[in-house]
């Protein structure tokens, strides 16, 4: 993969952590909110995963720039 690419891919993958954090903000709301009945447990733990996926692809990718 040419350096342009690596770089490329590294700012989309950093773009989805900070997307998916801030779907865990907005559930961990939802559900302090008491607004609704929904359960959002499995959603919660759900995302919490792909963020776990995502920073290792974040700090992977980042250390293939180098």
């Amino acid at each position: 993969m040419l350096h342009s690419q690596k770089k490329d891919f590294a700012h989309k993958i950093s773009s989805a952590s900070k997307e998916a954090r801030e779907t865990k903000y907005w559930l961990q709301l939802l559900h302090k909110s008491n607004i609704t009945n929904i359960s959002v447990d499995i959603p919660l733990k759900e995302v919490e995963q792909l963020i776990n996926i995502i920073t290792k692809i974040v700090k992977t990718s980042q250390q293939n720039l180098k």
